[in-house]
């Protein structure tokens, strides 16, 4: 199915997503992306479907075409604190915050959001294969979070983050038996290490 570039008539759009909200470690990592008539990658869909290689050509095509971008992250004590959906809500606005051109129509993967701004919005599920704009969003977030793992791996090696990206894989939970958390994991998650 083809990703369609408008939800609306005749709104400025930013579609917004996030990506980190399953992980036992790490942050929770928002983007919006504002797109126009004529942004035209057809390679460019849900981040989950998209290959490592894939998402990082499409990152750079991605920021140098959209009308406008931005990424915003949340750290673990945040989502101890606030739970991982009023966080994951929280980094989209905080993504909007930095937007320089202010959307008129705000559009949002998944079925929960909190008003933004007094801007319009509408919460789509499975947003990020049905809008591009979406769908750009969750393919610059991912990259950015991947690549925090990435760099949170080479402090921390025993977790494999530089594959599993602090998602509960077998070898991560094995991983915190052994070691304990660190300071990158969710203690309000359900760790199992002791």
């Amino acid at each position: 199915m083809d990703l369609v570039k408008k939800w609306s008539l005749f709104y400025t759009e930013a579609g917004c997503d996030e990506v980190g909200r399953g992980c036992l470690s790490g942050p929770v990592v928002a983007a919006a992306v504002i797109i126009d008539d004529n942004f035209n990658q057809n390679l460019i869909n849900d981040s989950k479907k998209l290959n490592f290689n894939t998402r990082l050509a499409l990152d750079s095509y991605i920021k140098d075409n959209a009308v406008d971008f931005a990424i915003a992250e949340l750290p673990p004590s945040f989502i101890d604190k606030h739970n991982i959906l009023n966080a994951s809500i929280h980094a989209m606005h905080l993504a909007l915050d930095q937007l320089k051109i202010r959307p008129e129509f705000i559009l949002v993967d998944g079925n929960r959001f909190h008003p933004y701004n007094y801007i319009p919005h509408e919460c789509i599920i499975k947003g990020d294969s049905k809008v591009l704009s979406i769908a750009a969003a969750s393919i610059l977030a991912k990259n950015y979070r991947d690549q925090l793992m990435i760099d949170f791996h080479k402090e921390f090696p025993q977790y494999g983050w530089n594959s599993n990206f602090g998602y509960a894989t077998k070898f991560h939970r094995e991983a915190l038996i052994k070691h304990g958390p660190t300071k990158y994991h969710r203690q309000s998650f359900r760790l199992k290490y002791d």
